[in-house]
């Protein structure tokens, strides 16, 4: 991991803009990933990070879960970004799954919805990770979104061992809007996470050691 003095760096950045955000994490010269739901609002942190490098690699692990809405964003972002994705999958079909579990399990039965989860987003997450072996990482996750984010910074120690940087984790709602109206960029309006279920509930990628 990178041996940062996080204190500081986050004071610096406080009152940095996006675009600069990004590029101190790219100025890092270490191995870069940024990641991607294509879920409601995504294409912000797409459009910001491809501004300044188009060839970062983009991460968007594929549950199998996703509604057509998405897919068809998903499309459109990488085509009008000229996005380096780069799709991960889990290695058991929805429909095979659906069948051995049921249907995706409820949160109140947790351990199978635990197990649903590794299987559908920890599992192909950690194949990216493998992959590519980042030591940064971008995201787009802001500081209002649960409380668990609550409890993180502009750039953030992993205990995977890299660092996550969030280039837009003070932004208000109302600014990610203005920004995508700037930039008319498409959004997902009908979107589904099966990992979390409900709102301001993590998936379990910023929260797994």
């Amino acid at each position: 991991m990178l041996e940062l003095d996080l204190k500081t760096i986050n004071a610096s950045l406080r009152n940095a803009s996006a675009q600069d955000i990004v590029r101190w994490a790219l100025n890092q010269g270490k191995r870069t990933i940024a990641t991607t739901s294509f879920g409601r609002n995504a294409a912000v942190t797409l459009h910001l990070v491809s501004e300044v490098d188009e060839t970062v690699p983009t991460i968007w692990v594929d549950t199998g879960y996703n509604l057509r809405d998405t897919y068809v964003v998903a499309e459109r972002l990488e085509k009008k970004l000229d996005l380096n994705l780069h799709v991960y999958s889990p290695r058991m079909t929805s429909e095979r799954r659906n069948a051995l579990m049921g249907g995706i399990p409820t949160v109140d039965d947790e351990l199978r919805h635990q197990e649903f989860t590794r299987q559908v987003k920890l599992e192909p997450f950690d194949s990216a990770l493998a992959d590519f072996q980042p030591e940064v990482w971008l995201t787009g996750i802001r500081q209002q979104e649960t409380d668990y984010r609550k409890s993180l910074d502009i750039v953030t120690a992993d205990k995977r061992g890299f660092i996550k940087v969030a280039p837009i984790f003070y932004w208000s709602d109302d600014e990610v809007e203005a920004y995508m109206a700037q930039y008319d960029l498409p959004t997902c309006r009908h979107y589904f996470d099966p990992t979390k279920v409900l709102d301001g509930r993590e998936c379990g990628l910023h929260t797994a050691a």
